[in-house]
């Protein structure tokens, strides 16, 4: 008998220590956490363009408290003080559309329709998901870490990358930004992808895609999305996609209290966005005028996505594959075009009067950068295309915030809204490449980066 009292009390002993425990986790959670005041030298409204100097932001329990002049909040006893000196304080980044993709040789890239995706989409669909999926967390990383606290994922991470990596995120298993996940992109048959083996088309397919194919099949794909609990809708708009096509996708998405974005480059395709409803436009580099009224009438976004301006594109491409000398001369003689082309948009915009934000479209590996390090520089690419540095910075915090229908949550230093902070050393006003020097950043009140002051 005396064994099993021994073991009986042992039992107890450790329930008790168990309940000890418990209780003190209780009362921990239960204790108010600490607020947490940082200061800096300057802050920027985005929508107003004011400055508010010297500022402070009260924070607590990951949310914007309180924010005013630094002497009106320097009293506040047991608040936790994070002094950034003379940097200027701006709401955390929002990248409105950023994915993935391998870039594939130049030689096997110009013997496909679209062929700077197609290989590389195929390379994606047969690698290891559990390495697109280290991949994903990688590159989340890299994005907070450069001030971008919020992402719009349009796209190429499987059938549930994207909504996995933002629950991971959510429960605190890796570091990244916010994630609105779009899953698989929908597409009309023959988009991105040709030529593949009629006996596995489909299934290799399905991995990435959803296949437009009449209203009901549209509606399908919707439903088959909102299954695995996507965020937003994407769909990948050309002139074989119907106008009553797309429209069953926005009313079911809609009935989901889902937005659909619709990539839409060519003047066709944009119209077809616009008759059919759509949230946001995503690229629309041959907008005309008519169609940005058209736009601005219907409150429709139009998603700026200035990956390539400036030769970009050309700079990676030539240090991760070998260009032929066809390319690069293709290469030269449209940068020049190109980025007049560029220079006109960003100036009809403006005039119009039409709502827009900005995307990387970062879909590249970057040698020498970060996946961060590489959206930030093009943002930075719309003030070189002639639009005013504030506008740059409304396009990637408040106007995006908007878009993505989280104006009550983010784009704004304001009270209630998430203590989303980002800090540069400098003006962004006076030079946006500050942008690509965040050199503080905190999502949520907690630290993720800090060169300025003390944590």
């Amino acid at each position: 008998m005396k064994p099993i009292r021994t073991f009986l009390l042992s039992l107890l002993l450790i329930s008790s220590i168990a309940a000890m425990a418990q209780n003190t986790s209780a009362a921990a959670a239960g204790a108010p956490a600490p607020a947490t005041l940082v200061l800096a030298g300057r802050l920027l409204d985005p929508r107003t363009g004011n400055l508010l100097s010297p500022a402070a932001v009260l924070i607590e329990k990951g949310k914007i408290k309180e924010v005013g002049p630094a002497s009106r909040m320097q009293d506040l006893g047991g608040a936790k003080v994070i002094d950034l000196g003379s940097a200027t304080l701006l709401p955390g980044l929002i990248d409105g559309h950023t994915l993935d993709i391998v870039r594939p040789p130049d030689a096997e890239a110009q013997r496909h329709e679209n062929g700077i995706f197609a290989l590389g989409l195929l390379l994606a669909l047969v690698e290891s998901p559990t390495k697109r999926a280290l991949l994903g967390a990688q590159m989340a990383r890299e994005d907070l870490e450069s001030g971008i606290t919020t992402v719009r994922n349009l796209g190429h991470s499987g059938i549930d990358g994207d909504t996995e990596l933002r629950d991971a995120i959510k429960a605190g298993r890796v570091s990244g930004p916010r994630i609105l996940a779009s899953g698989r992109k929908l597409i009309t048959r023959g988009d991105y992808v040709q030529n593949l083996n009629p006996a596995l088309a489909e299934p290799i397919l399905e991995q990435e895609f959803l296949l437009i194919d009449g209203t009901d099949r549209a509606r399908q794909a919707v439903r088959r999305n909102a299954f695995q609990n996507v965020d937003v809708i994407k769909v990948a708009a050309d002139e074989d996609l119907t106008v009553s096509e797309l429209a069953a996708v926005i009313e079911e998405a809609h009935r989901k209290h889902l937005k659909v974005a619709v990539h839409a480059v060519d003047k066709t395709s944009i119209q077809t966005a616009i008759d059919a409803g759509a949230d946001s436009i995503e690229h629309g580099n041959e907008a005309t005028d008519a169609q940005l009224k058209q736009m601005r009438d219907k409150g429709i976004f139009l998603d700026l996505t200035p990956t390539s301006y400036g030769g970009v594109l050309r700079k990676i491409a030539e240090q991760i594959v070998v260009i032929s000398a066809a390319s690069r001369t293709a290469y030269a003689s449209s940068a020049g075009r190109s980025k007049q082309q560029y220079d006109q948009l960003v100036e009809r915009v403006l005039k119009s009067g039409v709502k827009f934000a900005a995307g990387s479209d970062m879909c590249w590996f970057y040698p020498g950068k970060t996946r961060g390090e590489a959206s930030t520089e093009i943002f930075v690419n719309l003030r070189h295309a002639g639009m005013p540095a504030l506008d740059v910075i409304r396009a990637i915090t408040s106007n995006a915030a908007e878009m993505l229908g989280w104006q009550d949550r983010v784009g704004a230093i304001e009270p209630e809204k998430f203590a989303d902070l980002v800090a540069v050393a400098g003006d962004p006003l006076a030079d946006i490449s500050e942008l690509e020097r965040v050199r503080f950043v905190m999502k949520d009140g907690q630290v993720v980066r800090n060169e300025l002051g003390p944590r």
